[in-house]
């Protein structure tokens, strides 16, 4: 008979965080029963600790996330494209950093994930203080409201708070933690929680080969909605298959990056880094690079391994995306404390002398890769059949400037808007009359035309493309991340235009391309009304066009075949 052991099946090593102080207040420590030490909380505290959270992760970033667009930059393999997204979202993440304007329009679901020690009083419950920092955060600072409340298994409202949050608490009896109550926090946007993926596979993929052959496909299929370049986490294995979702999710978030590095017979849970550079280097050979050709599909990866039961095999796959937002905290005896994020992305930016700097900046000399020499200057204030005309003189990849009026819509707009087609109504002029784009804003600061507003997924909208198009709308789509074959066809038969915007820089197109906002219709939906914008100097790529071309359709195609044998 085996012996009994026991390890933690995610053995985290040593904390080597940043932490900043910021509070001493609601914390104190008292003696209990057999001179036991005992840290006690106050209400107050947690709610300090998850308003400051959420107000650091909308507006901040790890500087290591910041080191990695960097990077992209003075990389002579990285594409064109690669190095003009990566250079808006560094422009993205200075302008988040005035603490205005949070770096993407979706603020996210507010996660909370919290372990707190044996020794840790509080008044509780706990998940009610900290919903109410993050109402606090939400209501106060310039977010979106992005949640709904379920009325009927139909029907669902806005709750006008952001709230609920999803807080889960854990005991850790783990000895020497007994006064700690530490905490990871997590805005997840609608993008990238979309792209949590679970399958059920069978030991037949147990082998590098058929690993690999597995990622080439299920890793395309992620696309670009999730704002590339991604830090990508992939978890092989689980005791059930939430946990292997779970553990992926916080792959994601460098949780676990400081598991160990090799199994044992315990069962734990371990990183296969050697796996992760292979990955990485499978992603950098898709061609789908930071979201509109290149190398940097992804920053890096993260692959753990866990144990499984024999009949069962989860394999888990989630991002995290260019609003990388998360981070640790925690409350000790000695105060309050949050990781120290980057409050000085300036430093990571190259000089005006920088060749990516030229690239982004000049408009004689594109960065499209197509062979042409220069970004299409696109006036919308034309008519329609006009912007039509400009638009097919050129291939896709194209790289646009968009200049003047754009109709808002997104998910609940289209559906209101097809029941008025389905009943016999006519398309609205609006709709035929300006290109369409897929987003929904945050909040607008005292002072500015627009809160951040940056694009959402398009392909949630690609259901309604063919009908809206055949009645004269949507004929100029605009948006973030690949789309469905369906789509293709439909701008094929009738002569339509799906264009590509960055998607992350969500502040600055609010702070330099968004001049105009107003409602025209819904305003009862809040950010998903029907709004009309004014935009200058706009950034997009065509990535369909009327010809029956979609940019990323070979990138979709699988194309691993395998590891060479070596001869011995």
């Amino acid at each position: 008979m085996t012996d009994f052991q026991y390890e933690d099946l995610l053995p985290i090593g040593a904390d080597e965080t940043p932490y900043r102080l910021i509070a001493t207040e609601g914390v104190s420590t008292v003696e209990g029963p057999g001179g036991r030490r005992y840290l006690e909380i106050a209400p107050e505290a947690l709610q300090l600790l998850a308003r400051t959270a959420l107000h650091d992760i909308s507006h901040y970033l790890r500087p290591a996330h910041l080191q990695q667009l960097r990077n992209i930059l003075d990389d002579e393999e990285a594409s064109p494209n690669d190095k003009f997204v990566a250079l808006d979202l560094l422009k993205n993440a200075n302008i988040a950093a005035g603490g205005v304007l949070p770096m993407c329009q979706d603020t996210g679901t507010a996660i909370v994930m919290g372990k707190r020690g044996q020794n840790v009083i509080t008044a509780g419950p706990d998940e009610k203080d900290l919903s109410r920092g993050i109402y606090d955060a939400y209501t106060q600072l310039n977010l979106r409201y992005s949640q709904l409340a379920p009325l009927t298994t139909w029907e669902e409202k806005q709750t006008g708070t952001n709230l609920p949050a999803q807080v889960e608490i854990y005991a850790d009896t783990a000895p020497g933690h007994e006064e700690q109550y530490k905490f990871l926090f997590m805005a997840k946007g609608g993008g990238s929680a979309n792209k949590s993926f679970l399958y059920q596979e069978t030991k037949a993929i147990l082998n590098e080969n058929a690993m690999l052959k597995f990622l080439d496909e299920k890793l395309r299929s992620l696309g670009t909605a999730a704002c590339p370049p991604y830090h990508l986490s992939i978890v092989i294995g689980g005791t059930s298959a939430e946990f292997a979702l779970k553990t992926a999710k916080y792959g994601s978030a460098k949780y676990l990056d400081t598991l160990p590095t090799e199994g044992a017979m315990t069962g734990r849970g371990f990183r296969d880094v050697e796996l992760e550079e292979k990955v990485l280097e499978l992603t950098r050979n898709f061609g789908i690079g930071a979201q509109f050709g290149g190398k940097y599909f992804c920053h890096d990866v993260r692959v753990v391994r866990l144990p499984r039961h024999g009949a069962s095999l989860p394999v888990a796959i989630a991002v995290s995306c260019s609003a990388d937002r998360q981070m640790l905290a925690k409350i000790t005896p000695e105060g309050v404390f949050v990781e120290q994020l980057e409050t000085d992305p300036a430093r990571f930016m190259p000089d005006a002398a920088h060749p990516a700097v030229a690239a982004h900046d000049d408009e004689t000399d594109g960065v499209t890769g197509t062979g042409g020499s220069s970004v299409v200057k696109i006036d919308l204030n034309q008519p329609m059949d006009r912007i039509l005309a400009e638009l097919t003189r050129h291939p896709v990849k194209a790289r646009l400037s968009l200049t003047g009026p754009l109709v808002v819509a997104r998910d609940i707009a289209h559906a209101k808007i097809k029941e008025r087609l389905d009943a016999g109504e006519e398309m609205p002029q609006y709709l035929k009359d300006h290109p369409v784009y897929y987003a929904g804003p945050a909040k607008t600061p005292e002072g500015l035309a627009s809160g951040s507003f940056g694009p959402t997924t398009a392909g949630r909208m690609d259901s309604y493309v063919d009908q809206f198009q055949a009645a004269g709308g949507s004929l100029v789509m605009l948006a973030k991340g690949n789309r469905s074959r369906q789509v293709t066809e439909a701008c094929n038969a009738h002569g339509g235009f799906y264009l590509g915007s960055i998607g992350g820089p969500a502040a600055r197109l609010a702070q330099d391309c968004i001049k105009k906002v107003e409602v025209l219709e819904y305003e009862e939906l809040g950010m998903e009304a029907v709004w009309r914008i004014e935009v200058e100097d706009f950034p997009a790529f065509i990535v369909v066009d009327d010809k029956g071309n979609d940019f990323f359709a070979e990138t979709m195609k699988p194309t691993f075949t395998g590891i060479p044998v070596r001869a011995k």
